[in-house]
């Protein structure tokens, strides 16, 4: 007679728990780990070599932000019509993406950036004055 045994209840091998895994408790650990890991922060330029004009933002996540620029100029979206439509005219070729200032965390993990970029933004804005000609920023 042969006795067919289940899988998780073989001779030799420990029962399986329900609920999570540790490995499945690794991953939600390192997704955890990763959302307080503090990304690098600052301002960029998007700059159209052809024409001189430029672009400049602040971003809490510099990587995320610039990816999603690229994202949004590559398919057509981007919200800024003017930089689109040089964008879709010349191509990606005759854009740069940079950063151009790094923004310092902070000891204090719960402190908000949001101000802090806004007012180094705000400095960039004026040093390089990116309106009309000289980049796709209008005058408040």
């Amino acid at each position: 007679m042969i006795l067919l045994v289940p899988h998780s209840f073989a001779v030799g091998s420990p029962p399986r728990q329900h609920g999570c895994s540790e490995g499945k408790m690794d991953k939600k650990e390192k997704i955890k780990a990763y959302k307080q890991t503090i990304q690098p922060m600052g301002i960029y330029q998007i700059t159209n070599t052809t024409n001189g004009k430029i672009f400049l933002g602040s971003a809490k996540d510099l990587r995320a932000k610039l990816n999603s620029q690229k994202f949004q100029l590559q398919n057509g979206v981007h919200p800024i019509r003017g930089m689109q439509s040089d964008f879709t005219a010349v191509g990606e070729e005759a854009f740069s993406f940079e950063v151009l200032d790094y923004l310092e965390p902070q000891t204090d993990p719960t402190h908000d950036y949001t101000e802090d970029l806004n007012i180094l933004k705000e400095m960039w804005l004026a040093k390089l004055q990116p309106y009309d000609a000289r980049g796709y920023h209008k005058k408040r």
